[in-house]
């Protein structure tokens, strides 16, 4: 055989690297999964670093000094405007959440549990509002709160007030109406998704046992359909912490959240540093919030 014959070499063998994916299955999903992943870190991580670098900051003047420090966060422990102002988004917010949840409840088991045909159409029904502008579905309730709006009109024609009742609109009860409706999709899903893959044999078992529907619900269905009532905690809670539309269109001064703030600092007020260390401050609230909505789910799972 000569140096130049190559019919009779053996094949090369493949490389460290795929010799280890074709060993270990799981890993080849997390390649697929890396490039994807990656861009998604990198635009998570790098705002939040520019972020967490311009708290830091502080404003001199009309100047900003970017010499790093805590003033920033310091102003807002000294001053009580803030804490006011965090404690009352999160009253609105978790006010707002868990109504929210309580009323789609019946919703998504209704869909999941007594619909046996058309339960995509039933899906189309209850997300059918949010169709249309999110802007345009808050003058809606403009009107429907108003002074002279639907409601105050219809309590008045039926004799049940005398005078309007102002209270309706611009309050921190509008806020919390409006962003019950305007979120109420996020909530429905997740349950529905978690009321639909419960084994229904389970609650065959329970009915051959004795357990009557109500018992059924409490010690099957509930239970193992709170996954899906934290994912729905979760998915209301963090975007209603972050609102700052709809106070300005339905809420009064007494309704102001701390995405307004957030809003006027890096607009009017021109103080880029102190906003940037507000949005820090809430980020870090959501988180511990959205924590204990996890840690409280596990302990009622056990």
């Amino acid at each position: 055989m000569t140096a130049t014959d190559t019919s009779a070499r053996p094949l090369a063998r493949p490389g460290a690297l795929a010799r280890f994916l074709h060993r270990h299955e799981g890993w080849r999903g997390h390649m697929l999964l890396a490039p994807a992943m990656i861009l998604m870190a990198a635009a998570i991580l790098f705002p939040l670093g520019v972020t967490l670098t311009m708290s830091t900051w502080s404003l001199s003047g009309y100047d900003v000094d970017q010499t790093p420090g805590l003033g920033n966060y310091a102003a807002m422990v000294e001053n009580p405007m803030f804490r006011v102002l965090i404690l009352r988004t999160l009253t609105i917010s978790l006010t707002c959440t868990f109504f929210t949840v309580i009323l789609v409840y019946p919703m998504a088991y209704f869909v999941a549990f007594h619909t046996n045909r058309n339960k995509a159409l039933w899906l189309i029904v209850l997300t059918l509002p949010f169709w249309t502008s999110y802007l345009l579905r808050v003058f809606a309730w403009r009107v429907v709160l108003g002074y002279e709006g639907v409601i105050n009109s219809g309590l008045m024609s039926l004799g049940v007030i005398s005078e309007p009742i102002a209270a309706l609109l611009y309050s921190q009860t509008a806020v919390t109406i409006v962003l019950a409706h305007s979120w109420a999709a996020f909530a429905i899903l997740p349950i529905y998704v978690s009321l639909e893959k419960i084994n229904r044999t389970y609650l065959e078992a329970a009915a051959d046992l004795g357990d009557g529907p109500a018992r059924r619900f409490w010690r099957i269905t509930f239970p193992l359909s709170l996954p899906g009532v934290v994912a729905a905690f979760i998915l209301m809670f963090v975007p209603t912490m972050g609102e700052y539309i709809t106070p300005i269109l339905v809420g009064g001064p007494d309704s102001m959240m701390v995405g307004n703030l957030v809003q006027s600092m890096f607009g009017p007020m021109n103080n880029w540093p102190a906003g940037a260390a507000l949005a820090v401050v809430m980020m870090i609230t959501i988180a511990f919030a959205g924590g204990v909505f996890v840690l409280l789910n596990k302990l009622v799972q056990r």
